[in-house]
């Protein structure tokens, strides 16, 4: 090799080195100082808004998505989305029609309806609903913050990461797991979120709570879908799909495994146990 091309390869593996070095310190600052805030998704199709919007709030830490359809692909996946701030008029799917797909993906997260279209039909639209607030544009900065602090405090807001003991820690993950129990979640997700190795939440989720993170996450799912037999009319097949089963079968097969009946047999045992209990009221 002649020298000039020597002195050039030196210099790359000098940066892919500084590269590594700079990650992965990177990686050890937000072990130490992991971002704790609430984490508030954004969704309005007007650029300018949104940046000023983060720059008025920056005490936040503020996810964008510029259309209703970008922002249900987030809120499909593993997420701990606080809070949702959703435009009535953009491109595509309005607000108030993102809203009800909103409320049935994510139902224990907050919605905030915006518009600059302020009206009494709006705000009736919107609380129908089931958005639990909403702001009119142009934003009052001081009843902005109100609003937003009134719905975070609701929900418990955000504790400590790096304040919380490992127990804590645990209690956490096994509320990731029930808030996104119609999604796929992995034990990476999970670890992410409490900024944990996988390996290590695995070892230390048994150990604090005596069931493994599979097991538990298992347990969720069907516990949740207990609750849709007895307290919807969704066919077996949906239920299926909403938890996320590959397929109706495997999903019969493992709530028979847990309850010694298929869904079927469940929901009818327990409509019989209900006009039991209602003739009796009755007579």
């Amino acid at each position: 090799m002649n020298p000039l091309a020597l002195d050039v390869a030196k210099k790359v593996l000098n940066r892919k080195n500084f590269m590594m070095k700079n990650n992965s310190l990177k990686s050890k600052i937000k072990e130490i100082h992991p971002d704790t805030t609430a984490k508030i998704l954004l969704v309005d199709d007007d650029n300018i808004f949104r940046s000023e919007f983060k720059e008025c709030f920056s005490e936040y830490n503020i996810r964008e998505a510029s259309s209703a359809e970008e922002a249900l692909n987030i809120l499909k996946k593993p997420n701990e989305i606080d809070l949702v701030i959703l435009d009535v008029r953009m491109q595509g799917m309005s607000g108030l029609e993102a809203l009800s797909k909103i409320k049935k993906l994510a139902p224990q997260t907050a919605v905030i309806i915006s518009t600059a279209y302020s009206s009494k039909d709006i705000a009736v639209d919107a609380l129908r609903g089931k958005a639990d607030d909403y702001i009119e544009k142009p934003l009052d900065i001081e009843k902005t913050k109100t609003t937003i602090e009134k719905l975070l405090d609701e929900r418990g807001g955000q504790p400590d990461i790096a304040a919380c003991d490992i127990r804590d820690k645990m209690e956490r993950v096994k509320r990731f797991i029930e808030r996104n129990c119609f999604k796929k979640i992995s034990l990476s997700d999970a670890a992410n979120a409490v900024y944990l190795s996988p390996k290590y939440l695995s070892r230390a989720f048994k150990e604090h709570t005596g069931v493994g993170f599979s097991d538990f996450k298992l347990t969720v799912k069907i516990d949740k879908s207990k609750e849709l037999l007895n307290k919807t009319g969704y066919k077996i097949d949906q239920i299926s799909d909403k938890l996320d089963y590959q397929n109706t079968e495997s999903f019969i097969r493992q709530f028979k495994k847990f309850t010694g009946l298929t869904p079927t047999q469940y929901r009818k045992k327990k409509w019989k146990a209900v006009k039991k209990i209602k003739k009796k009221s009755i007579a």
